[in-house]
């Protein structure tokens, strides 16, 4: 995470019977144990952090605890109250007073804030079904001011900030419990599409959750975060719990050793420094989307950072590049020739890969397996005789999950069912089976943890190792300090400033982008 997390005073609840325990909790995909005899337990009035690498259990559990999934055999208690793990549904979490806000948190931006509050819960209807809206919307205001959330009941929430809506979602949850003393709230990496400056906001807003009495658990990648929030810290790996931390200062070096199994933490390597090259990208003073003034390059064997506020026009540069957005002004040259692309196919067909920020949405195909998602954008090289190949796809598919170390029970395995982190490998070796040259990667790392982030840095640097250039979109400072050669801030849509060599540290690249605000 960049810039300073605070780390106001929270307070601490006396120990008392947990809110929530797990006992012996035993769960198998087929020969894969993602959980294997889990037990932990959570205070009440407490935020208790739930760390681990991808494809420890974390996402196996939080499904558990939805409902949404049963264990293999196990036990939950809930305020005192005992339940076998492997029947427990959504409607018996929901009334045991268990609350998921999930990552891709389920909300309408196109409808006002108190539609969203009624959704799952009934609009109030008159004669005719009519919706009384005066009613609706006095409800509405209720929750917002119990919940401290600075909106309007008539609001769209569209028209909110990330953090707001994100409290949207959490009063949703909350708002029928009295006050925030009841029932137990796990948010699963609820900072992960949030921009810096919301971030504080919303952990601020979880603070007082927690110190009205509401039991938290809190599952991220950010340490940062971590340090700020947590009273409790959990670290599962490989299906266990592998250790606890508690108390006012925890250790993000202890975390890290936790999470990797090693007393030995390795940061990750500088880049090396490289040649001098003749741009394989030149940008001159384009404009489209909310850029409009950037001038920048790019060559073969280097990464270049794009940094800047929300709306400063980073992800805007991008989508110039691979064709989703127009250019309205300005040169681009590729390879020493004029291009203007005017669909993604012109520059799939130019030697470019893109991977927007969301990969759920705009890079993959969830309702498909792994192999159907690793072969498509080859799925031509299987096509004869007018069939389709099958074996030699699964083949080449499991020889992806082995180089680029896609961890999933079998290339069969639907998409949606693997962790963060291995999706976005999926997704980023997908695109370099093409041999691309110029790759453009939007948030590459959002949403994975420490392990995963290290093997995804490691594919981009073998990637430009072999010749490719580079341009990374990243919120994180830090991953740019540690990822790219040169890191060029925007500012209001325009270049404000280019760091590289000694200059280039996440506080330098912080202090610029933050210069002169994001603009228009």
């Amino acid at each position: 995470m960049n810039g300073a997390v605070s780390e106001s005073p929270r307070p601490r609840a006396s120990p008392r019977r947990p809110a929530l325990q797990i006992a012996g909790v035993w769960k198998a995909y087929g020969p894969t144990q993602a959980l294997r005899d889990l037990s932990l337990a959570l205070r009440p009035g407490r935020v208790s952090a739930l760390l681990g690498s991808n494809g420890s259990g974390k996402s196996t559990l939080i499904r558990i605890l939805a409902g949404v999934e049963q264990a293999d055999r196990g036990w939950l208690e809930i305020a005192g109250e005992r339940y076998s793990a492997d029947s427990v549904s959504p409607d018996v979490a929901r009334a045991a007073g268990l609350h998921v806000v999930h990552q891709e948190r389920s909300i309408f931006p196109q409808l006002c804030v108190a539609e969203n509050l009624a959704i799952g819960t009934g609009f109030a209807t008159g004669r005719g079904g009519r919706i009384r809206w005066g009613e609706l919307n006095r409800r509405a205001a209720e929750v917002l001011e119990r919940f401290e959330i600075a909106a309007r009941p008539e609001q769209q929430l569209a028209s909110l900030s990330p953090s707001g809506q994100t409290m949207v979602a959490i009063a949703r949850a909350l708002q029928h419990q009295e006050g925030a003393r009841d029932g137990i709230l796990i948010l699963d990496e609820p900072t992960a599409s949030l921009p810096v400056q919301e971030v504080d906001r919303l952990l601020a807003a979880l603070r007082r959750y927690a110190a009205a009495g509401q039991t938290i658990l809190f599952v991220t990648h950010r340490l940062p975060e971590v340090r700020a929030i947590a009273d409790d810290v959990m670290v599962l790996r490989d299906g266990r719990l592998v250790g606890e931390l508690t108390g006012p200062d925890l250790d993000e070096g202890e975390m890290v050793d936790l999470l990797v199994g090693t007393s030995t933490v390795q940061r990750a390597a500088a880049p090396a420094a490289r040649a001098a090259a003749a741009p394989f990208l030149a940008v001159d003073h384009a404009a489209g989307g909310s850029a409009r003034d950037v001038t920048m390059t790019a060559a073969p064997g280097e990464v270049v950072g794009l940094a800047g506020l929300l709306g400063s026009g980073r992800s805007s540069v991008l989508k110039l590049l691979c064709g989703a957005v127009p250019l309205r002004a300005g040169r681009i040259t590729l390879d020493g020739r004029a291009f203007a692309p005017r669909h993604p196919s012109d520059a799939i067909r130019a030697g470019i890969a893109y991977i927007p920020e969301d990969r759920i949405g705009d890079a993959a195909f969830p309702a498909m397996d792994v192999t159907e998602n690793a072969s498509a954008l080859v799925l031509s090289d299987y096509w004869r005789n007018g069939r389709l190949r099958h074996s030699e796809e699964r083949r080449d598919a499991r020889d992806v999950m082995g180089s680029f170390d896609v961890r999933a029970p079998s290339e069969t395995a639907p998409f949606g069912a693997l962790s963060g982190g291995n999706q976005q490998k999926l997704v980023l070796a997908r695109s370099l089976r093409r041999g691309p040259k110029l790759l453009l990667l939007d948030e590459p790392t959002q949403g994975v943890d420490v392990g995963a982030r290290a093997q995804l840095h490691g594919i981009i640097r073998d990637a430009v190792a072999a010749g490719a250039a580079a341009v990374i979109v990243s919120s994180d400072f830090d991953e740019l300090e540690a990822l790219c050669d040169r890191v060029v801030v925007l500012v209001g849509g325009a270049v404000g400033s280019e760091l590289s060599g000694a200059e280039l540290t996440a506080e330098r690249v912080h202090r610029a982008a933050f210069a002169a605000g994001a603009g228009p």
